[in-house]
């Protein structure tokens, strides 16, 4: 099973305000003269069997209005999650711990898993699960906010993949986590 991290943070490492609010990223300067460009989203998105997210980052999905994935989405939660009904059969809910939540989604048929939201990537990164973090760093100074990381159980090296940068200042990495040996 591979697991891969595709998100955008603000320059100091936060993926949303303290609110949750995400409107920073579309702000007018980040537009390229380009419109078609979508910094390879629609590539990662076509290698991915079904996506992996928590509570909070799938009813911040649902405020967009239209429902954005045609891929299935795995919505993590300890507690009852009520799905509005288009969503029958594109997201349903799952719980357990990232090794469970792989070992359930073997047995669904996927093979690659788009983890998101900030808890769910670190919960993910402490389990050693994560294989591919691709980070967009969006040139913004939030000063606080929700952070991509936060306390990890170990170091985790990062190995860079590869490094883009774009007109509008953003710039792209992705890195291979070189997880420390199991003592």
């Amino acid at each position: 099973m591979k697991c891969s991290v595709y998100i955008a943070t603000s320059l100091d490492g936060f993926i949303a305000k303290p609110d949750g609010d995400i409107e920073w990223l579309d702000h007018p300067d980040y537009i390229l003269k380009d419109k078609k460009e979508d910094f390879g989203f629609y590539a990662f998105m076509d290698s991915v069997d079904a996506l992996v997210m928590g509570r909070h980052t799938f009813e911040k999905v649902l405020s967009f209005g239209e429902w954005p994935y045609e891929k299935p989405v795995i919505v993590l939660s300890s507690r009852k999650i009520d799905l509005p009904e288009h969503l029958g059969g594109k997201a349903f809910p799952m719980s357990g711990s990232p090794k469970e939540i792989i070992k359930k989604s073997a047995e669904l048929g996927y093979k690659h898993l788009y983890i998101d939201g900030g808890v769910t990537i670190q919960r993910f990164l402490n389990a050693r699960l994560i294989d591919v973090i691709t980070i967009t760093r969006i040139p913004v100074l939030l000063g606080q906010g929700i952070p991509l990381f936060g306390k990890t159980e170990y170091d985790i090296n990062l190995q860079l993949i590869s490094c883009s940068e774009f007109e509008n200042g953003f710039v792209m990495l992705t890195y291979e986590p070189i997880y420390p040996v199991k003592s």
